[in-house]
């Protein structure tokens, strides 16, 4: 069954702009992104605490291939090793102290730190999701100012392809591009690595869904702005109809896109989990694989918190770009008037 993209939330409020309303809105909107990391983090903590089993039996037998039972004198040097034997506040403290300064902790089975293993496969994914939002940016654009607010015919025609790419799952939509484009045509590689020839399937594999969702969300508003008074009036004026469709109409119909770009970096992440495997690339998506088979919860926890610390950057940059489109926006947030 087709996914159905997040509706974009209220466009945010036109108010006066005065430097301290801007100072309270920044502070209220850092204050509520720190909480939310600080509450990410706590849940990591606990839910390597609550997992089945003590997490030194986890480790032995994972290590060793095993699964049997430990005995008290087996389990304390890795107890000692790793803290396990501190009580459990102890064990939080240092753990937000050790986020804090940028140690995740350590893998488990590899016996590296989680920091310099996700620091070594950041980068891979880092390209691929940028390449892959600039790709689904440039679909929609294109594809909204060829197909909306023309004729009724043209117009259902881009809608009802907007809804088909968008149901695309990556997995089957990777192995029909990677069939057709590297077997059949042998125009990229089949096998992708870090070659940059190798990043424009799995981009484009990320990218098309993601025009959908952006598209069904610029689309309604775009063409509720082409039948606005002074995109009327530009029209009346003898304007050409490319310099309306771009200049006049298209800036506004980007908010509710914008609104869902941050959302479409955890889509992005998470269907780079599906693609990097496909494409065989290196990435943060085949280190959670990895990491989920080795049973690697410090690893796993330090993957989930990186890419919260992401979202809530890019929600800042979505904030920001709101007034970057339409400069009479002044974001307000409750508490910070």
């Amino acid at each position: 069954m087709p996914q159905t993209a997040p509706q974009p939330s209220t466009a945010p409020a036109v108010r006066p702009d005065t430097g301290q309303g801007r100072a309270k809105a920044f502070l209220s909107r850092l204050g509520q992104a720190l909480i939310t990391l600080w509450v990410t983090v706590t849940l990591l903590f606990f839910a390597q605490i609550i997992l089945p089993g003590d997490r030194a039996t986890i480790y032995l037998n994972v290590y060793e291939g095993q699964s049997v039972e430990r005995t008290p004198e087996e389990l304390a040097p890795i107890n000692r090793e790793f803290g396990f034997d501190r009580p459990l506040l102890v064990q939080y403290a240092d753990y937000l102290q050790g986020v804090l300064r940028g140690d995740l902790g350590i893998a488990l089975q590899s016996r590296r730190p989680v920091t310099e293993m996700i620091g070594e496969q950041i980068g891979a994914t880092a390209q691929l999701t940028a390449v892959a939002i600039v790709l689904a940016w440039l679909i929609t654009l294109a594809w909204t100012l060829a197909t909306a607010g023309r004729s009724r015919r043209v117009s259902r025609f881009g809608a009802a392809a907007e809804a088909l790419v968008a149901g695309m799952p990556h997995y089957w939509l990777g192995l029909l591009l990677l069939l057709f484009f590297a077997v059949r045509l042998d125009w990229f590689p089949v096998v992708g690595g870090s070659a940059l020839a190798g990043l424009w399937l799995p981009a484009l594999t990320l990218a098309l869904p993601l025009a959908g969702f952006l598209g069904q969300a610029t689309r309604a508003e775009y063409e509720r702005t082409l039948q606005q008074p002074h995109v009327l009036s530009s029209r009346a004026r003898g304007t050409a109809d490319l310099r309306v469709r771009v200049v006049h109409a298209l800036r506004p119909a980007l908010i509710p896109g914008i609104t869902l770009s941050g959302w479409a970096l955890g889509a992005l992440v998470s269907g780079a989990v599906i693609v990097e495997n496909v494409f065989s690339r290196p990435g943060i998506g085949a280190l959670l694989v990895s990491a989920v088979e080795l049973k690697e919860f410090e690893l796993i926890s330090g993957i989930i918190l990186i890419v919260s610390l992401v979202y809530v950057l890019l929600t800042f940059v979505t904030d920001w770009l709101y007034t970057v489109v339409d400069p009479r926006v002044r974001l307000s947030y409750e508490g910070a008037h």
